[in-house]
């Protein structure tokens, strides 16, 4: 009978600590899975800002900024330094969670005209759960920060007002088990605007 009080009590033990193992893999498990997709919005944030920082006027003659909205953002920009300006398109799908961006390559017409439709598609970054109170872009005049009522802009936004671009991601690979999400965000001042005031 004591052999099986002792056999009992090992078994008990064994499974406690087999759970607490498993929770614990668990547990570290989920916080690496955060951290990388939270190392993979901030570099997407960068690759944005550093794309956005280069904006310039379309091979065709465009406005450098072609349309802006909370989770859409076309823009010209020579992203691969191959001398073409690209036309850049950046949106969140909304069904899948992942940050996106299209580029287009200019055509060698005469005219030069972009594609209707974007060249590639890629996914830049996962999970972001930005919502429609938390836009992905948020868009400021010339006179921001010292005018706060009209800024951020409205949107779709006028594009000739723009001046400042901030990029803002929520991340979560999973609301249920972790109910805060990690936010990532950058301001870009539109340097090359300037010439357009």
């Amino acid at each position: 009978m004591e052999m099986l009080v002792a056999i009992a009590i090992v078994l008990i033990s064994m499974e406690g600590f087999t759970l607490l193992f498993l929770k614990t893999w668990d547990t570290n498990k989920f916080i690496i899975e955060e951290g990388l997709a939270s190392a993979a919005a901030s570099h997407a944030t960068n690759k944005i800002v550093i794309q956005l920082r280069g904006v310039q006027q379309a091979d065709n003659g465009e406005y450098p900024i072609k349309s802006g909205g909370d989770f859409d953002l076309v823009f010209y920009s020579d992203i691969d330094d191959d001398g073409a300006v690209e036309k850049v398109h950046y949106f969140l799908d909304l069904v899948t969670d992942q940050l996106k961006v299209e580029v287009s390559n200019p055509i060698a017409t005469n005219p030069v005209t972009y594609p209707a439709g974007d060249d590639t598609v890629s996914v830049v970054t996962n999970y972001v759960v930005n919502e429609a109170a938390d836009p992905v872009f948020y868009f400021y005049n010339e006179n921001y920060p010292s005018d706060t009522v009209n800024n951020p802009l409205a949107t779709p936004v006028v594009i000739s007002t723009v001046r400042m671009i901030r990029v803002k991601l929520y991340v979560n690979i999973n609301p249920v088990h972790a109910p805060d999400n990690i936010y990532i965000e950058s301001f870009v001042d539109l340097r090359n605007l300037n010439d357009y005031n």
